[in-house]
């Protein structure tokens, strides 16, 4: 993984020097921000479009930083060739490229792209390829510029197009919050953009977005395979019929039509982990946050999950299990905000309320499968959903995966520090503004950071903990794409089984604007790196043309229907408690949300002041 800033001045601009200034300032914040999301390497490139002639020309600076996560060798990026072109790249390729664990798979495309001639071989190229991305590539040949996001749009590249007031252009992986210096919007990631920078001998805000095309990802009567141009359609058949319920309010049976679906799904995520979480290069104690030892004098873990203990997180950890060597721990990072309006409705006596004493008596009540005297010696006031969910998953990994360690790692945010970094993951996650972007930024933005505690048992003391994995799995995409969500069951009882598969396919439709762009930010902003396994596009597309019915079985109660092929897989992989685990929403289960005392919500999309 890396970071991009790219920046492109005309010298045609008018206003041109007196801008410099400006541009020179935000281009330093912009490089110095990058710089944290690939700590082992970073570059600058300068040229221009006529290579020190006197007439008109663009200026164009790359600026790369590199995470190390494919390779032996080291790589510092921009990639440049003697031939004049230049790569700036930020993302993994799982298929459709031969590479071996030693290569480095910007080195390898960097190769393909330098061999191919015009646009549509570079188009019909990266419809080959599966993985999350975002790059930016100057055919210099050409004297065009090609940049673009994966078509689920997993990896941040924001834009801002010249105008008259800022005649440049911008493209970055990061922000450094509002600024006058630009007008940052996230990428659209439904096409694979062409800026021609021969044809500017005017005002380039004038005239940019005539020179700037937009290629279709799955070029019509090209007959090129481009299995990964773009996600499937959804499957639109109807069930046949009077069609029963699947299952008689129980994951324990398997009924006979579903027995290859859901082996087939087990055998795609089991795929898309392996190609995750294998052959990661070694971080060194440089990359920890606070230097601390693993616990134990264990190996250091190159894999993390960001871990609720919810079904798909739960899946995630389990299937890392496979492949990651077995002397090797996980770590699994749990997160907890000290909230203080929950505080206070809760402990301080107000109406509904309850003291300290009964609230944990409370928790312990609904923490079942958790033993009690463990939950003892847990503070209540981080003792959020995800805590006890997250502790329960814990037990049953253990059960299911002798000889490894899981290395829980209980972070823990006061809201002293919520406050304290409040500006900067404002900043971080721009253009997000609303208060729904802010507290799922907080919770990503600590659980990646990764510093807690953790205990060797339940019942022993906590030790200081911070995770050295650089690969944090995320399991995100599930809902979208299995039917988890409630509005899947309205939709049902709205419309029947035409109106689910109409809003599984906005679900779709949808992924790639569903903030994966700001996500990536806040993540990568501690030099960490997340990867998707539900949102492989071999995943994708193998549930996108399943027979709704397959999927999703409204009809039966939250936590059997939703995501029902989901939850059958995994109660046939063993993992009884997670399978039938209620959705619960991120910030809602850390307690990031609604934190403020006497501040009204204002509803998750109003802007944050």
């Amino acid at each position: 993984m890396c970071g991009i800033v790219f920046a492109a001045q005309w010298d045609t601009a008018p206003g041109k020097d007196a801008d410099k200034g400006s541009l020179d300032e935000i281009l330093e914040q912009l490089h110095m921000a990058n710089s944290v999301r690939g700590p082992d390497a970073q570059r600058r490139h300068q040229t221009s479009t006529t290579e020190g002639a006197t007439s008109s020309s663009v200026h164009l600076d790359f600026f790369s930083s590199e995470l190390l996560l494919r390779g032996d060798a080291p790589v510092v990026q921009p990639h440049v060739h003697p031939n004049g072109d230049v790569l700036c790249w930020n993302g993994e390729i799982f298929q459709g490229l031969d590479i071996h664990p030693e290569e480095n798979d910007g080195v390898k495309l960097f190769d393909a792209l330098t061999g191919l001639m015009d646009a549509s071989s570079i188009v019909q190229l990266f419809g080959t390829l599966e993985g999350p991305y975002a790059f930016v590539f100057y055919h210099h040949r050409s004297k065009r510029l090609f940049f673009a996001r994966d078509p689920l749009g997993r990896r941040s590249l924001l834009i801002h197009k010249p105008s008259y007031t800022l005649p440049y252009m911008l493209l970055a992986s990061v922000s450094v919050g509002a600024n006058p210096s630009y007008d940052l919007a996230e990428l659209s990631t439904e096409f694979i953009y062409c800026l021609d920078l021969s044809s500017f001998e005017d005002n380039a805000a004038a005239i940019f977005d005539a020179c700037l095309e937009s290629h279709q990802r799955l070029q019509p009567n090209s007959g090129a395979f481009v299995p990964f141009a773009r996600p499937a359609r959804v499957n639109r058949a109807l069930p046949e019929g009077q069609l029963s319920p699947s299952l008689s309010q129980s994951l324990d049976f398997i009924p006979p039509f579903l027995a290859t679906a859901v082996d087939d799904l087990i055998s795609h995520l089991d795929r898309s982990v392996a190609l995750r979480v294998r052959n990661i290069p070694r971080g060194g104690a440089a990359h920890r946050s606070n230097g601390e030892e693993p616990p134990l004098g264990s190996a250091s873990a190159r894999v993390a999950v960001l871990f609720s203990g919810g079904i798909d997180s739960t899946t995630c950890a389990f299937l890392a299990h496979r492949h990651v060597p077995l002397e090797e721990p996980i770590d699994l990072l749990n997160i907890a905000f000290e909230n203080p309006r929950k505080i206070r409705l809760q402990v301080d006596g107000n109406a509904g309320g309850m003291s300290k004493k009964k609230k944990k008596a409370k928790v312990l009540q609904d923490a079942a499968p958790v033993d009690g005297p463990l939950l003892e010696r847990y503070s209540p006031d981080y003792l959020v959903p995800d805590r006890i969910t997250g502790l329960t998953e814990l037990e049953e990994l253990r059960r299911l995966c002798p000889g490894r360690q899981w290395n829980f790692v209980e972070i823990d945010v006061p809201y002293s520090e919520y406050q304290a970094a409040h500006s900067t993951v404002k900043a971080t996650m721009w253009p997000g503004r609303t208060i729904m972007d802010l507290s799922l930024a907080m919770a990503l933005y600590f659980a990646a950071r990764g510093i807690g505690q953790v205990r060797s048992s339940g019942v022993s003391d906590p030790v200081p903990y911070a995770s050295p994995a650089r690969v944090l799995l995320n399991g995100l995409g599930s809902d979208e794409l299995l039917g988890g969500y409630g509005r899947h069951r309205t939709a049902y009882n709205a419309g029947g089984w035409q109106a689910v598969i109409d809003e599984l396919q906005l679900e779709m439709d949808r992924i790639p604007t569903r903030n994966l762009g700001r996500d990536d930010r806040m993540i990568s902003a501690h030099g960490k790196e997340t990867r998707h396994p539900f949102l492989s596009l071999d995943v994708v597309n193998f549930l996108a043309v399943l027979p709704v019915h397959y999927k999703v079985d409204p009809r039966l109660e939250v936590g059997i229907g939703d995501k029902m092929l989901l939850r059958l897989a995994t109660r046939k992989l063993g993992l009884v408690e997670a399978s039938s685990r209620k959705k619960r929403a991120m910030q809602f289960g850390s307690h990031s949300a609604r934190m403020e005392v006497g501040v009204p919500d204002g509803g998750g999309t109003s802007v944050v002041s």
